[in-house]
């Protein structure tokens, strides 16, 4: 007797695409064919192993009355059943392609639903799957319809003959690991289930199957022509254009074109015998010329960010009013294009990206990255045995999205290594669409690409590619350069993108790049409040590396993405504030400033004391003009700091912002603020446990200062020590410099304080000290200068460095607590944090927040809340004032609790708010991923002294 040896779950383990699926086509809504959505509550069951049980759950007249139930869109591991899992880029099972573990979940779903009274009793049906991960296999009615892999990627079925009016039965198979998710491994959360629409489709005789708009641009001429073909004759009418052609002809006319700045659609009817299609036309021409991505005839400058697929409490499972909110904030952070990293976004985000004007990089759902570990030795893309696979996603994506005017570049895939399977898509998707351009970053030398693409490329790397320094192929120097991925947002960051910034400017080359990435991939937990990479017990996990987005998992604006947005922002406002002129320049690539209204205000130590509108004119992209600004108020700034205040705001309501929002803003000094003076006439005494100077009293012994006024003070001492941020961390795999490792090496977070003497002079109180880290010879001699005029007290604060000190600093002030300090005042940059890296969109003014908004919440708690160029603050009846400007941060617990947390569950306030006053602070970089802090914003030990003024507000 003979063993089986195969089973009826093969399927799983095969590297083909599937079986029993229609050709890919289009995604669209017809206008008056029936639909019939399937999403909502499916019953479920949960199995350990692919082949656990059989198949007669699909059969007729099965009772699942004891099943579970889950959401449809959804990922069962987040409703109940299972637990997610986070990886990078190491698969979190065997490397053996094209096998998986024999432990498998495998969740199987069940639904019942009855046809709508008025479904059509003729034509066909089609059921169609938008996503499901990572590999289903599908019953209606009892009837094996077929199986399929390709997460992110529509499948439809013919289902047409197998329909009854009541009672059908659709179960759907789901199994966690496939072959395909040899093809999925992507830097995410691992997240089985059917997690986009389900949807029944009736499709009449003679409705259109598949078409492909074609709508080109002149730039010289300004004509449009529009071709649409399709795979049933119709016809073609857009009213607005006066158009009525037959499908398959073309027709030119006069058209506005599509652009993001300028995202003109113009609404058409696709009419076939059996169905009318609704079209929304954008007419627009990308090409590479003259080395140059051009978009109607125009170099693009992309400012764009990556962006997964994420909600905190659904996954990957979004709903439209969600995409909505992310499209509407990047385009209300001046953010002009997005890569859809790495794989195709549900159909609907791109619709509105078509509505809102975003430049679109559709990326295939590709990812092999842990093959890396064995030196790409099998992968898949280099093996032809997968082939198939690669172009049956490269061939779903583009034929689902052709008809998109936003989606502008096809991405092959994304970390995937090179090899014939990726020639092998290029080329198909060369022969069915060259009406655009082809992305993959792994292509070195731009074999199958049409632009040199590269991740994390340090800015001085990036200066030689804009110079044409860079070496690599003749056709690769040819090519425009963008970097797919850059300024990594995880945690307080990124830092430098305005250096970034000011190369893409200089080089034409250079055509920016797309900021790693938008959202947090934080999931909503009772525990930790967002929880990350090994909180759920993963064997393997990368930590909270998947919290790295410019916005937080609840969709908040992180600081990261105020600064990009004042990075990116698309007027240029400059000037010298004391002549009275401003120069204004157009940045955008289409649009001109008619749009926009300007306004200016002028500020007196932070306060507005006059504003009004300025005339600007209409200037077309790239046009500039000097602007006469109006005569300062009088009298008001005599002995004061005064700037002008201008800013750029939109005119009129928009589809994606209200009047008045902020597009755009500058600053221009006029005069300087006068430094704070105290006069050292208060003449210091002692008692026998206490030193007095002016308003404030010390210990005779220590000279620490115990109270100013009325006001305790807790253990005011020099600092150099901030929770590291996960840049300051760095990434394992790094080579550079690690600076947090370093700092921790050389003892920075436990610095040892010795005192060197307490001296009493006519004039001050002086305290001689030495901060040090044990088992180190490298120190700061530091010493505490004490004066007051009898009202005020002043601290001179003198560090000098020794030893050899080969690391920068994280910071360098000081530190003390206070009592029952809640809400602060300053004059200085805000309203959110800065860093010297992070400070283009720190606005000097007077600011108001408590000590609990000055909290930046990042997921993992890290350095963050500190305000910049801060003339004074006032908190818990504390005056302070500095020379120079200072750093100014407050938080309810110290800087060594916030580092020793893992979540924000972790920190407790205290009764005591720990207030940092920092001359200086190391900047923040990227080396998350990316590049650490530039030269310029490193925190090098050297001899420093700065002062602050202190008065008790309550006397």
């Amino acid at each position: 007797m003979s063993l089986r040896t195969t089973t009826s779950v093969d399927y799983v383990e095969d590297v083909s695409p599937g079986s029993g699926a229609l050709p890919p086509r289009a995604w669209y809504a017809s206008s008056d064919a029936a639909s019939l959505s399937l999403n909502g509550s499916w019953r479920f069951r949960l199995s350990a192993t692919a082949d656990a049980e059989d198949d007669s759950f699909a059969a007729e007249g099965y009772d699942a009355g004891n099943w579970a139930e889950v959401r449809v869109p959804g990922h069962w591991v987040l409703q109940g059943h299972g637990s997610p899992i986070y990886t990078n880029h190491l698969y979190p099972f065997p490397v053996d392609p094209p096998h998986v573990p024999t432990e498998n979940p495998t969740g199987d779903h069940l639904r019942v639903f009855d046809l709508p009274d008025e479904w059509p009793a003729d034509g066909g049906a089609v059921l169609r799957f938008d996503g499901v991960e990572s590999c289903a296999r599908v019953w209606l009615n009892g009837t094996d319809i077929g199986e399929f892999k390709g997460s992110r990627l529509p499948h439809e079925f013919a289902v047409g003959h197998l329909l009854k009016p009541t009672g059908n039965v659709l179960a759907v198979r789901v199994h966690q690991w496939s072959a395909g998710s040899y093809l999925e491994d992507q830097d995410q959360w691992w997240l089985p289930g059917i997690f986009r629409d389900v949807t029944l489709l009736h499709r009449p005789a003679g409705s259109a199957l598949d078409f492909f708009v074609h709508a080109s641009y002149d730039h010289v001429s300004g004509n449009g022509t529009l071709r649409v073909d399709s795979d049933v004759d119709g016809r073609v009418t857009v009213p607005a254009l006066d158009i009525d052609v037959a499908t398959g002809e073309s027709v030119t006319v006069s058209v506005q074109p599509w652009t993001a700045e300028t995202p003109k659609l113009y609404d058409g009817v696709l009419a076939t015998e059996g169905e009318r299609i609704p079209l929304r036309i954008g007419f627009r021409t990308v090409v590479l010329e003259d080395g140059l991505i051009k978009a109607n005839g125009k170099p693009l400058l992309f400012k764009g960010v990556n962006r997964h697929e994420w909600h905190p409490e659904r996954g990957r499972a979004l709903d439209l009013e969600t995409m909505r909110e992310d499209v509407l904030l990047m385009k209300r952070h001046n953010i002009n294009a997005v890569r859809t990293s790495h794989y195709p976004p549900h159909p609907a985000f791109l619709d509105l990206c078509d509505e809102y004007g975003l430049w679109v990089i559709d990326e295939c759902d590709l990812e092999t990255h842990g093959f890396v570990e064995q030196a790409w030795r099998d992968n898949p893309v280099d093996d032809d045995r997968w082939t198939p696979a690669l172009i049956d996603r490269a061939s779903r994506m583009v034929e689902r999205d052709k008809n998109h005017p936003s989606v502008v570049i096809w991405s092959l895939g994304n970390e995937a290594g090179t090899g014939r399977g990726l020639t092998a898509m290029a080329e198909w998707i060369r022969g069915r669409d060259g009406s655009r351009l082809i992305h993959y970053e792994g292509d070195i030398n731009c074999r199958d690409t049409d632009m040199y693409s590269r991740m994390y490329a340090a800015h001085d790397e990036v200066e030689q590619i804009g110079r044409d320094l860079d070496g690599g192929t003749h056709r690769r120097r040819g090519l425009p350069f963008i970097l797919c991925e850059y300024g990594h947002a995880m945690g307080n960051g990124p830092g430098g993108i305005a250096d970034y910034q000011r190369i893409f400017e200089a080089y034409d080359r250079l055509q920016g790049g797309f900021i790693w990435e938008w959202i947090d991939h934080g999931l909503k937990d009772a525990r930790f409040g967002f929880a990350y990479g090994g909180d759920f017990g993963e064997e393997l996990h990368d930590g909270n590396f998947v919290c790295d987005g410019l916005i937080f998992p609840d969709r908040k604006p992180s600081p990261g993405l105020v600064e990009f947005k004042k990075v990116i922002e698309p007027v240029r406002i400059e000037g010298d504030g004391s002549d009275g002129t401003v120069r204004v320049t157009n940045a955008y690539d289409f649009a001109d400033l008619s749009d926009l209204a300007f306004e200016w205000s002028y500020q007196v130590d932070g306060k507005t004391v006059e504003a009004g509108s300025l005339s600007v004119p209409a200037l077309a992209p790239g046009e500039s003009a000097e602007v006469k600004l109006p005569t300062p108020p009088s009298g008001d700034g005599r002995g004061a700091e005064t700037q002008w205040t201008v800013r750029a705001l939109l005119a009129e309501d928009t589809a994606w912002g209200r009047k008045d929002h902020e597009v755009a803003w500058a600053q221009l000094p006029v005069s300087p603020r006068a430094l704070p003076s105290v006069v050292a006439s208060d003449r210091p005494s002692a008692s026998e446990r206490l030193i007095y100077v002016g308003p404030a009293s010390f210990d005779v012994r220590t000279g620490a200062l115990k109270t100013i006024g009325r006001l305790n003070v807790t253990d005011l001492r020099l600092d150099v020590w901030r929770a590291p941020t996960d840049n300051d961390e760095g990434a394992s795999w790094q080579d550079d410099i690690r600076w947090a490792s370093l700092w921790r090496k050389y003892g920075l977070h436990r610095m040892q304080h010795r005192l060197d003497g307490v001296e009493l002079s006519d004039d001050a109180l002086t305290v001689r000290t030495r901060v040090a880290p044990a088992a180190w010879e490298v120190g700061l001699r530091t010493v505490y200068r004490w004066t007051s005029d009898g009202t005020r007290l002043k601290l001179t604060v003198s560090v000098a460095p020794e030893g050899d000190w080969t690391v920068p600093l994280p910071r360098l002030g000081i530190r003390f607590g206070l009592a029952q300090a809640d809400q602060v005042k300053w004059f200085g940059g805000g309203p959110g944090e800065a860093y010297p890296d992070t400070k283009s969109a720190s606005m000097l003014g007077l600011w108001h927040a408590s000590v609990d908004e000055l909290q930046t919440p990042y997921v993992r708690p890290q350095e963050n809340g500190a305000r910049a160029d801060v003339r004074w603050a006032e908190l818990g009846g504390l005056r302070i004032e500095g020379d120079p400007e200072f750093w100014f941060s407050a938080r309810r617990w110290t800087n060594e609790q916030l580092d020793a947390a893992q979540h924000l569950t972790d920190l407790t306030p205290t009764d005591t708010v720990w207030v940092n006053l920092d001359h200086g602070q190391q900047g923040i970089g990227s080396q998350s991923c990316g590049p650490g802090a530039l030269p310029q914003y490193q925190l090098r030990a050297a001899p420093a002294e700065f002062s602050f003024v202190f008065s008790d507000l309550r006397d």
